[in-house]
């Protein structure tokens, strides 16, 4: 399962989801800066304790986590 957060302005989460479904991955995405109360305060805190800190975009794929648009790292850890 690959997960992306990201935020609806950032144009590297743009980069990110586009390259994610030009190579047909699968993903969830929550786009942080659209939720809501608890619900935003919770995905903030799940991006700050799986990658230490607030960047964008994360993507979690199994145990790893990609901060930033790093498609090498990408392209490498989904084996695509």
């Amino acid at each position: 399962m690959v997960k992306l957060y990201a935020l609806s302005t950032c144009p590297y989460c743009r980069m990110t989801r586009k390259f994610l479904d030009d190579e047909g991955v699968e993903y969830e995405e929550v786009e942080v800066d659209k939720l809501e109360g608890a619900e935003r305060e919770d995905a903030v805190e799940e991006v700050r304790r799986v990658s230490g800190g607030t960047s964008f975009p994360v993507v979690v794929a199994g145990e790893e986590v990609i901060v930033g648009f790093d498609k090498a790292r990408i392209k490498k850890t989904l084996g695509i």
